[in-house]
């Protein structure tokens, strides 16, 4: 009997200065998803990309952050602040 689930595929990684980008596939789903974090501060975004554009949505990933602002998940780090 074969496995009902399907593990998420890394398509693409990599790293930027401080920005982690990375593009994976859900097949379960058949959705593509990309995810931007700033490694320093945990800040970041996920977004479901269309198949056809996901390697150009890869290597600028802010410029359809941008055409696709209100469909963003917004990912903050939480911050912890200590009395001094």
């Amino acid at each position: 009997m074969k496995d009902a689930f399907t593990p998420t595929r890394e398509l693409a990684h990599r790293l930027s200065g401080t920005d982690e980008v990375l593009l994976v596939w859900h097949p379960e789903i058949d959705r593509v998803e990309l995810s931007v974090s700033d490694v320093m501060t945990g800040e970041g975004f996920q977004m479901e990309i269309a198949p056809e554009t996901a390697m150009d949505a890869f290597r600028h990933p802010y410029a359809y952050a941008a055409r696709r602002e209100s469909g963003c998940d917004l990912v903050r780090a939480e911050t912890t602040i200590a009395d001094g």
